[in-house]
């Protein structure tokens, strides 16, 4: 049961009287169903629905904590002040250290990570877990990718993906059913047309990977690696061009060595066959209830 610790990541708090409406009008997820038992992911749109601001948010006493990036918190922090206006809402810089922690029994040791449904991984705040062995922070790198979590900033850039792109519909971190949120209508359009066409897959390969190499089928770009770990990595990937491409028997490979794409175990969109439109995507409020 290891445990690291996080710099890459800061926390903001929203505390007072409004919090919850205020939040649950802007972001994707549904803050009414947060705990303070477990972290879900939640993102802030731009009005055409690309993820500008990825993040945990977990409740806590009096209010609201955001998990975000290091590097974005000050500027999450302008943007949600420009939202708040008059609303009893008070948004703050907390000095409260982040850590993962992750194996059997290491639910005693922090919040549920609902991004792993398929691993025992969770989140603790403040001071570092007692009694547990430190590790790498590349180690818990590994394990996220390995299991598909993408997150802003180490894996894509802001105001690049939509939320379908980065399996938001899947991992709870978009709520179709609690009301308006900035880049609603965008979003609910994707999910209820199924024009989702991009999606974030595994590709492994049997030497390391390269981040930002391009992934081919015969001559044809299909995707892109995002992250590696070694011989395992995330990638983006146009799942059309990929139904064309398995029609056509094409090799995959990644500067002339073969690779292999798969979906992660918790999402549930499928490969569409060759020019059929495909399904909506994910119910991402049962993936939050089921989480």
């Amino acid at each position: 049961m290891p445990f690291t610790p996080l710099p890459d990541r800061a926390v903001l708090t929203l505390t007072g009287p409004e919090t919850e409406d205020f939040l649950q009008g802007l972001v994707t997820a549904d803050v009414g169903a947060v705990t303070s038992e477990a972290v879900s992911p939640a993102a802030l749109l731009t009005p055409q629905g690309k993820v500008m601001f990825e993040f945990l948010v977990s409740r806590l006493d009096g209010g609201l904590r955001l998990d975000v990036p290091a590097e974005m918190r000050a500027h999450l922090k302008k943007r949600l002040t420009l939202y708040r206006l008059r609303r009893k809402v008070e948004i703050a810089e907390s000095d409260a250290a982040v850590f993962a922690v992750w194996g059997e029994d290491a639910q005693a040791r922090g919040l549920v990570d609902r991004r792993f449904p398929d691993a025992d991984v969770f989140r603790a705040y403040g001071e570092a877990p007692s009694g547990v062995a430190e590790a790498e922070q590349q180690e818990f790198r590994a394990l996220r990718i390995a299991s598909g979590v993408a997150e802003l900033g180490a894996d894509y850039p802001p105001s690049d993906v939509f939320p379908h792109d980065v399996l938001m519909d899947f991992n709870g971190g978009v709520s179709f059913k609690k009301g308006c949120f900035v880049g609603q209508e965008v979003v609910s359009r994707m999910q209820h047309r199924g024009t989702a066409r991009r999606r974030l897959m595994l590709v492994t390969a049997a030497t390391p990977l390269i981040a930002n190499s391009e992934i081919r089928a015969g001559e044809k770009v299909v995707g892109e690696i995002l992250s590696v770990a070694d011989e395992q990595g995330l990638a983006m990937v146009r799942i059309d061009r990929l139904a064309s491409a398995a029609a056509r028997d094409a090799a995959l490979t990644v500067e002339g060595v073969p690779v292999a794409l798969s979906i992660p175990a918790f999402a549930g969109y499928v490969i569409p066959e060759a020019g059929i439109p495909q399904d909506g995507g994910g119910d991402a409020d049962k993936a939050g209830d089921a989480a």
